[in-house]
């Protein structure tokens, strides 16, 4: 039992309980509505990178107060896509209902990797939820590298992935104007690279940064064989053992780190009503490879003879605009 976990003073009940083997934890003993002391936000902080994802039940609170809890552990970001709050853009509103179905979430994935700097957590809590149906499912991924053998921890050593906000796309018609919309955003964020095993910032564990909503491409290597790769680690986040399946009831705030974790939001609840509101924590560093980047030639395959460095030329080949 950590030193967060065992904490109880006159100041606080505050208490932190492992639910999963290798993910989550129940904090109670706390009203995060109020100014929390820094013994506090370091108990919380601590327990968030220990255990990944952690729940607090019977939070009744404003959504200035739950902005506020949210700052106490980082800045907030704005979602570039997401439907915010029109008087406070940090703040994702989900109103959900048979008028408004759920988008894109249905899919495992960290949030924003397709940033340079993704996100370091996410807060979200349950505001008026069906009594069943909307569950949410996590992944460790730090569990996930772990569990891998040694023969495939070597094998995805040192490689790099590019991001990019694909699922966004569908957001965009073919109007002109929207063309140009959709243009900004690729100039805004352009696919960017992330090495495929990280390391955890404060825990130094090493964690798959690998997810089938935002990761395209392994960098240098063939597409077939990247495919296959990315298929097989995107795999690992259905590996039940390495899971925890968080049920909603109102009043409930779960905070995980999106930094060694991914997730899955559950659409079977529709056409009932589920609203939810959400903070992000502005990411403090981007993603730092656990391994040096391979070297190309070690990626590349050699099915053609072709030097890498003829290749520039293409062939001949080259963009060409219209002349008339």
């Amino acid at each position: 039992m950590s030193l967060a976990e065992a904490q109880s003073t006159d100041k606080s009940q505050l208490r932190i309980e492992q639910t999963g083997t290798h993910i989550s934890a129940a904090v109670s003993g706390i009203d995060l509505s109020q100014p929390l002391s820094a013994d506090q936000v370091r108990a919380i902080e601590s327990a968030f990178v220990d255990h990944e994802v952690i729940v607090f039940r019977d939070q009744e609170m404003t959504s200035d107060q739950f902005m506020q809890f949210g700052r106490q552990f980082g800045d907030l970001s704005i979602h570039p896509f997401s439907p915010a709050d029109e008087d406070a853009p940090e703040l994702i509103v989900f109103r959900n209902d048979e008028t408004n179905p759920p988008f894109s979430t249905d899919c495992w994935h960290s949030d924003e990797t397709f940033r340079a700097v993704p996100p370091k957590g996410t807060m979200l809590r349950a505001l008026d939820v069906p009594a069943f149906g909307g569950d949410t499912m996590f992944v460790s991924m730090t569990s996930a590298y772990e569990g891998l053998s040694d023969k495939m921890q070597h094998l995805i050593s040192g490689l790099e992935a590019y991001h990019d906000f694909k699922p966004f796309r569908k957001l965009f018609n073919q109007d002109k104007k929207s063309i140009e919309s959709l243009r900004y955003f690729e100039d805004k964020y352009p696919p960017v690279l992330h090495p495929v095993v990280s390391e955890h910032p404060v825990s130094k564990k090493k964690t798959i940064f690998v997810n089938p909503q935002f990761t395209i491409q392994i960098k240098d290597m063939e597409e077939t064989e990247s495919r296959n790769l990315l298929n097989q680690l995107f795999d690992l986040a259905k590996v039940p053992e390495y899971q925890y399946r968080h049920h909603w009831e109102n009043n409930t705030l779960v905070f995980w780190d999106n930094r060694s974790t991914q997730h899955y939001a559950i659409h079977d609840y529709y056409p009932k009503r589920r609203y939810m509101e959400r903070v992000t924590l502005k990411g403090e560093s981007a993603p730092v490879a656990a391994f040096p980047a391979a070297d190309a030639d070690q990626v590349r395959n050699r099915k053609s003879t072709v030097p890498d460095d003829a290749k520039v030329k293409h062939g001949g080949h080259a963009p060409k605009r219209p002349t008339n």
